[in-house]
């Protein structure tokens, strides 16, 4: 060590072709412009050169678009449209050598989830997803990532596979549902708890957190949740709803850990508004509407428009397009009563 400290080493050819996952040739073929790589393992050597501080020595032309990919689920649900149309927003923000492609594939078909990550439809530099939890679909984003392809997922996450996760703290979001469910519910009865399924590791994590923190503020006076899943259909949610105050006139408590708000308020509104304490996610032009008239009481929003801010960044840092380091702790959500809309 000198006396002006520890000198960092220049990365050679062969320290790209070690990170890169490729051999020396390689390298030298895509440093120097001969052609003959395949655009994705170009990408790859091009991402390991810029992250191990090579990237002033690569000629302009060589920068290319860094293609990322967004795969989501279901476009018809308010939640997802506002995450879409934030990615859309910071592509329009992005140099022109960076392009955001966003694909919807059908949450019900592993296959079509599946083929779809190991088989992009145009060349892919990185790829940040939301899908549910099928053995399937984990074995090809294990695959995918065995080729050192940046790999993010938001929102929600499978359980079983090893990447960055951008989304909320949602144990703790359903805890804060059971705490203030336990608060604003005065009188006795028994809580209804709806969530989408088991394939969404979210859910399950919200409804965990809700039941420990009912049990641990409930006074007494509310009874033990009853779950049941409603694959976030608006007509089977409502459908169980009102099966439930059928067999239940007391019913207390309401959480939806899932979507289908706008078809349980209607319920509501005609059999139990009032009475029932009803907390849920996402914050829209109706869920706004419920709790200005009361009928819902706690909204829970999970800021999708900062989580796609996030996962570019961190996309983008992967792939060696920006020097700064950026963390990652659990995005926070945000509770909004009827006080604050």
């Amino acid at each position: 060590m000198s006396g002006h400290g520890k000198q960092r080493l220049k990365a050679t050819i062969r320290d790209i072709a070690t990170a890169a996952g490729v051999g020396t040739a390689t390298v030298e073929r895509v440093l120097n412009g001969r052609g003959g790589v395949r655009p994705d393992t170009t990408e790859k050597v091009l991402a390991a050169a810029r992250r191990l501080d090579y990237a002033r020595r690569l000629p302009e032309q060589h920068r290319g678009v860094l293609r990322i990919e967004v795969i989501l689920v279901r476009p018809e649900t308010t939640f997802f449209a506002r995450l879409s149309r934030s990615f859309e927003r910071i592509a329009a923000s992005l140099d022109p050598f960076v392009s955001i492609h966003r694909t919807f594939v059908d949450e019900a078909d592993p296959g079509a989830i599946a083929n779809r990550i190991g088989n992009p439809h145009a060349r892919r530099s990185g790829l940040v997803l939301a899908v549910p939890q099928y053995d399937e679909v984990s074995l090809a984003l294990k695959r995918l990532l065995r080729d050192n392809v940046p790999v993010l997922q938001i929102v929600t996450r499978l359980e079983d596979v090893e990447t960055d996760f951008i989304g909320i703290d949602n144990e703790a979001a359903g805890r804060t549902a059971g705490q203030l469910m336990a608060a604003l519910q005065p009188r006795q009865g028994p809580v209804l708890v709806l969530c989408h399924s088991d394939v969404y590791s979210i859910h399950r994590q919200r409804v965990r957190g809700f039941a420990d923190a009912l049990r641990r503020h409930n006074r007494g006076n509310l009874g033990q949740a009853e779950i049941a899943h409603t694959h976030d259909d608006p007509m089977r949610a409502a459908e169980i709803l009102q099966d439930a105050l059928r067999r239940s006139p007391d019913l207390a408590g309401l959480y939806n850990a899932g979507g289908g708000n706008f078809a349980l308020c209607d319920v509501l509104r005609k059999f139990g508004s009032g009475r029932v304490t009803f907390i849920g996610h996402e914050l829209t032009e109706r869920t706004t509407a419920a709790l200005r008239d009361g009928t819902m009481h706690v909204v829970i929003d999970q800021a999708p428009e900062a989580q796609a801010r996030r996962a570019i960044d961190l996309m983008l840092s992967r792939l060696g397009v920006v020097d700064a380091k950026i963390e990652n702790p659990s995005i926070r959500f945000v509770t909004v009563t009827t006080e604050s809309v």
